[in-house]
């Protein structure tokens, strides 16, 4: 029994086997992970709603958009770390396996001592410069301040997470996660319905959950010691580790910085249709947020794939994986889209008992939900040029589709259907707008895989040789 649980945690390696069977067995663990950090973040705001308020609710709603643009950095230290990582397992390089962890975890401990300071002077100027209203200002800035703090907890579970990831233990990062909503709960309820604590409740359980799941994480890595080495000397920076985790991993994170910051644009253009748009369009991101999860899993399992077929030198295999990676994600997507076009409807009563509310979300979903299997395709490609070392391609097709086509798609639509009963033009123009940049993305990002830079590029990079 002993040992078919510590196969079971074992990391996968995928230079072996059939290459659509490793990445499903590898790409499940990560979606019901997916699925856990939405119901986590989900029960914060149950739990601050009910219990403390609507203002309340406002100011962790309010908090969140900046708390993501802070939390850029960390994203892609993560997926640089994820990408390194993963293609020194597939060569076997120990030395610069363990060299790429060491200066990561310093890279993050410096990182996460930046934001707390500049983060802990900026928080209150900020909130200000953004209009945040005076009832919530200084539950908005007590909010942040505790989980700036506390940094260190979330950065280096993502980072962690990466690195396990790249070594093909997707299964460690979600027994972890698990452990951390189940103490996220508990503790959320504790804090604030038992201790009255309130807002700041919230965010000290966030912290003490996400502190716990680093550390437990860091003791899974500790025990790898047949892969790589953690030792102090290991520790010490090494600028070119450090200069090419950067470079692989901060389009990603700019990529979702702008994508955050296009969202805003376009959430000003929403409210100009009011109340129930408004209303819809909190609802069908609520179910897109679901939807889309087996896309963002199957991209990353298939950047965990590439890089250890890259390190490897295995690059007929990779487009082997590719081609069945792609298959299989555009096949769950295509189920997904089927149940959200027949029970749309009762997707949408979920969230509301307005009879109205329901058939509009219903109607605005069944507009995006094809648009999901584009998505399938852009996650698996784009997954697969990330694993290869090429994260620039992806980051400018992503910037293009979503800055340069839907933001002015969507006002290009409102402005040409304006009439007299229609003075801001017509609501569909924010669901439209979004289903043409998804599929311009998939036809996109399947001509850049084709062209083949990706695999010129992890020929080129210094890190995929033994350096």
């Amino acid at each position: 029994m002993i040992t078919k649980v510590k196969q079971l945690f074992a990391q996968v390696d995928m230079t072996e086997g059939t290459p659509w069977e490793k990445i499903v067995a590898f790409t499940i663990p990560m979606l019901i992970g997916n699925i856990a950090q939405q119901l986590y973040n989900t029960v914060d705001s149950i739990v601050v709603g009910r219990y403390v308020g609507d203002n309340a609710l406002a100011a962790v709603g309010s908090a969140s958009p900046i708390l993501n643009l802070l939390l850029v950095l960390f994203v892609g230290i993560a997926m640089g770390a994820s990408i390194m990582v993963s293609q020194y397992f597939g060569s076997r390089d120990r030395e610069n396996l363990s060299r790429t962890i060491g200066s990561t975890i310093t890279l993050t401990a410096a990182s996460s001592l930046l934001l707390m300071v500049l983060g802990a002077a900026l928080i209150r100027p900020v909130l200000i410069l953004l209009n945040t209203p005076e009832s919530i200002l200084d539950w908005c800035a007590s909010y942040l301040f505790i989980l700036l703090m506390g940094i260190a907890g979330v950065a280096y579970y993502n980072m962690f997470c990466g690195i396990l990831r790249g070594l093909g233990d997707s299964l460690s990062a979600l027994v972890y996660l698990l452990i951390a909503t189940v103490l996220n709960i508990i503790l959320d309820v504790w804090f604030v319905a038992g201790f009255q604590m309130g807002v700041a409740g919230v965010a000290l359980a966030t912290v003490i959950a996400q502190l716990a799941s680093a550390l437990l994480c860091l003791l899974k890595l500790r025990r790898m010691t047949h892969l790589f080495d953690m030792k102090r000397s290991y520790l010490k920076p090494h600028r070119e580790n450090i200069l090419t985790v950067l470079r692989l991993g901060l389009p990603s994170g700019i990529t979702q910085a702008i994508f955050s910051l296009a969202m805003v644009v376009v959430q000003s253009l929403t409210n100009s249709f009011g109340e129930l748009v408004i209303a819809a369009n909190v609802i069908i991101m609520r179910v897109d947020g679901f939807a889309m999860m087996p896309n963002f899993s199957f991209g990353t399992a298939m950047t965990t794939y590439a890089g250890q077929n890259v390190g490897a030198k295995q690059y007929d295999r990779v487009h082997q994986g590719a081609k069945q990676g792609t298959l299989i994600a555009a096949g769950t997507s295509a189920v997904i889209t089927g149940l959200i076009l027949v029970f749309g409807r009762y997707l949408m009563a979920i969230f509301t008992n307005t009879e109205e509310l329901v058939i509009l979300s219903a109607n605005m979903m069944g507009i995006l939900a094809v648009g999901y299997i584009a998505m399938a395709v852009t996650q698996s490609l784009s997954g697969v040029m990330r694993g290869a070392g090429d994260t620039m391609t992806p980051m400018w097709i992503s910037l293009a589709t979503t800055v340069a086509v839907r933001v002015p798609l969507a006002y290009g639509i409102a402005y040409l259907t304006r009439t007299p009963e229609l003075p801001n033009g017509r609501y569909e123009c924010i669901w439209l707008s979004l289903l043409c940049s998804w599929v311009l993305g998939a036809v996109i990002t399947v001509i850049f895989y084709r062209i083949g830079k990706w695999e010129r590029t992890s020929k080129s990079l210094a890190f995929s040789q033994n350096v």
